[in-house]
């Protein structure tokens, strides 16, 4: 018997300020100034610097590694959908929902969703997690 079921969730707060935003540009290589430089941003439809929205589903391996499955846990895909900028300073809630599990392996899947602070959906998506 599987230790997930259905409707199973987890949650966590986190806000990126612009030293972890400049902190994945270099690990990403992402050094868009939409992303580091407000002057530039400014100038775009968004008017501030946004987060990577890779950086915010960094979040999901977060989750899912620690809390749900858990430790063990091994990602086998992950869709995303970017709804809504987050702005660099703004706190998010990313959460994680197994909505399906397999009868014969131990692989679950998930809806994974970032929420703005004000409660919009910014980012949404599924993974798929083999669990130990």
């Amino acid at each position: 018997m599987s230790p997930l079921v259905v409707g199973q969730k987890a949650s966590l707060n986190k806000r990126f300020g612009p030293a972890e935003v400049s902190a994945f540009a270099g690990l990403s290589e992402d050094f868009n100034p939409l992303h580091l430089d407000s002057a530039f941003a400014a100038t775009t439809v968004f008017e501030r610097p946004i987060v990577h929205g890779m950086l915010l589903a960094s979040l999901f391996s977060g989750l899912l590694g620690q809390h749900l499955p858990g430790e063990g846990s091994v990602y086998l895909g992950q869709s995303l959908s970017f709804k809504q900028p987050v702005f660099v300073g703004d706190e998010v809630t990313a959460e994680v929902e197994v909505i399906a599990l397999r009868d014969d392996k131990p692989i679950a899947t998930l809806a994974t969703r970032i929420f703005t602070r004000g409660g919009t959906l910014a980012v949404t998506g599924e993974a798929v997690v083999k669990f130990a």
